[in-house]
């Protein structure tokens, strides 16, 4: 098939048109081998961009499509979408990115960005031109899911997605649904009773007929891919055995235990969850001052993240505290109280309360001696320039959340990452903010990050709402962009097994014939259920014996001859 390349260069607004002679390239792109069309759109992915490309492809008969703009992680699937809508395969189509990759880069350099957008399409132009038709494979759908976690984000997650219809086999490892809800007393900014929400929770949980609970039970092993998903585990009853088509990660996390900080373990010393316990268990006692410090094990060398909810907590306790007892001096030390968003109305209500705000030094954090049951804290108060000392009845530390012990086990399990602070990473902090990499996993609560009662359901139902677009659709189509083995090129070494992060390679065994003789040998297989197309296999195949369709490499010798033609012929001359 000749090519007839149609190209369309966006302006972006002033993102791509500010920094880069757009009219010159597109004059330029008019003159490359096989371009039989060119043309700017102010923006592209607008309708008008998209219906001119749609148009383009009608009147001018092509058979190639490059569309010179933005990020392909935001735009290729609605640029593939319009390719196909006009009857073109998808896979016919390349996006160069002149924004990220030229604009944003030289914004200084008009005249070199304007030359480097050239470069860019000139190499797309050479690529796009070896492009092949690529068929995306259909794979059903097993319709349920199975959520790991019976905390308030995987009740969530579960009623949301059995409420649709679909089965659901909720795994809690604790003997009870409810994760760290179980343990609090009072729900902020509103100050409702804890209890009564867990227990409507669960009552839901139970009542759905959809929803089969399993308590006291451990995840032991994960097989499959998107929509047939094996999952193995255990508990005291014996060994489970559950097929499902998607899974829901929503493991939580647990309060740090600030073991020898600030006198911890004394019996004035306690944390936020062990103090919500005694005022839920109606165990405390009457006090005349009380002292919380704020980021305790959280923002310092082991744990640098900031756990973002324990400022809250301390405010609301800090008001329940000086609600119970309206002449107890109750003062908060902090290094920068972070109560973001709407909780800033909460924040001014405890200082109205006559809740104290005292600011430490990250230099000279806060001491605290205890002698038995008495203690005194001593510290800097950076504002006012001079130490203070208190001795309160109580004092409370704010400690960060944590993730549980076991993660790690279920990261390799399952196959998904974890991030730099020891949560689970998803997959795109914005763009996929509860898909994991892996797909037909996703993600929610506290697994996540550190997340309060309400970003926990909210994370909870867009957890569900993701999960549940295969689970409606019955089937997925997997993106045609994977890695074939030639067979007869295999030397059976595994070395693509041992390499791919997504473990979709395998060695299977082969019986190969010979004139005489037949032996048995392995031969790579790539699951293209698995497969994302990274290359890491291609890459170091020593035979040669593996290519990632729609990266062969003739399509990226063609894009790297067509950089700087002249130097590379010489090169090789």
């Amino acid at each position: 098939m000749i090519p007839r390349i149609g190209v369309f260069v966006c302006h972006c607004g002033t993102n791509i048109g500010g920094y880069v002679d757009v009219p010159d390239v597109v004059e330029y792109v008019k003159a490359l081998p096989g371009v039989v069309h060119a043309e700017r759109n102010i923006y592209t992915c607008a309708d008008d961009g998209l219906t001119s490309i749609k148009n383009a492809i009608k009147s001018r008969d092509l058979n190639r499509v490059i569309v010179a703009s933005c990020t392909p992680r935001t735009h290729a699937p609605l640029f593939r979408s319009a390719v196909a809508a006009a009857g073109l395969n998808p896979y016919l189509f390349e996006l160069v990115n002149i924004r990220e990759q030229c604009s944003w880069v030289h914004m200084k350099e008009k005249e070199a960005a304007t030359q480097k957008a050239k470069d860019l399409i000139r190499m797309g132009v050479a690529r796009v031109s070896l492009l092949e038709p690529q068929e995306e494979i259909r794979i059903n759908v097993t319709p349920s899911a199975l959520v790991i976690g019976g905390g308030v984000a995987g009740m969530t997650a579960a009623l949301s997605i059995a409420n649709q219809g679909f089965r659901v086999d909720l795994i809690e490892k604790e003997s009870e649904l409810g994760g760290m809800l179980r343990h609090l007393y009072t729900l902020y900014p509103d100050g409702r009773d804890a209890s009564p929400v867990l227990a409507k929770f669960i009552e839901n949980v139970k009542n759905n007929r959809n929803i089969e609970i399993h308590t006291s039970s451990r995840v032991k092993k994960v097989d499959g891919y998107i929509g047939n998903f094996t999952v193995w585990a255990e508990n005291e009853k014996g060994p489970l055995e559950i097929r499902t088509g998607v899974l829901v990660v929503a493991t939580g996390a647990e309060e740090f235990k600030p073991l020898g900080l600030y006198g911890y373990g004394a019996g004035a010393v306690l944390t936020e969850l062990e103090l919500e316990d005694r005022l839920r268990s109606g165990l405390l006692h009457t006090i005349k001052s009380a002292v919380f410090i704020q980021c305790a094990g959280a923002r310092c060398s082991d744990r640098a993240y900031c756990s973002r909810i324990c400022c809250n907590v301390a405010i609301k306790n800090a008001m329940i505290l000086k609600q119970m007892f309206p002449e107890a001096d109750i003062n908060i030390l902090h290094n920068g109280i972070r109560a973001y968003g709407t909780y800033e109305k909460m924040y001014r209500q405890a200082q109205e309360l006559g809740v104290g705000f005292r600011k430490y030094s990250k230099e000279i954090p806060p001491e605290v001696m205890v002698n038995g049951e008495r203690a005194r804290v001593k510290f800097y108060h950076e504002l006012m320039g001079k130490e203070i000392e208190y001795s309160p009845d109580l004092i409370v530390l704010s400690s960060p959340l944590v993730p549980h012990g076991d993660v790690e086990e279920i990261s390799k399990m399952l196959k998904v990452p974890l991030g730099q602070d020891g949560f689970f990473l998803e997959a795109h902090v914005k763009l996929r903010p509860v898909d994991f990499a892996t797909d037909g996993i996703f993600l929610c609560g506290t697994a996540r990050a550190p997340a309060d009662i309400t970003e926990s359901i909210c994370q909870g139902y867009a957890a569900a709402s993701r999960a549940s677009i295969p689970l409606m659709k019955g089937y997925v189509q997997a993106e045609a962009i994977t890695a074939v083995v030639d067979e007869t090129k295999c030397i059976g070494c595994g070395y693509c097994a041992s390499v791919c992060p997504y473990n979709a390679a395998s060695m299977n065994e082969k019986t190969v014939a010979a004139e005489e003789f037949s032996y048995a040998t392995k031969k790579s297989y790539i699951n293209p259920a698995l497969c994302k197309g990274c290359g890491t296999c291609a890459a170091g195949c020593p035979a040669g014996a593996i290519t990632p369709n729609h990266f062969t490499l003739p399509q990226i010798i063609a894009s790297i001859k067509a950089f700087q033609p002249e130097r590379y012929t010489l090169a090789i001359a």
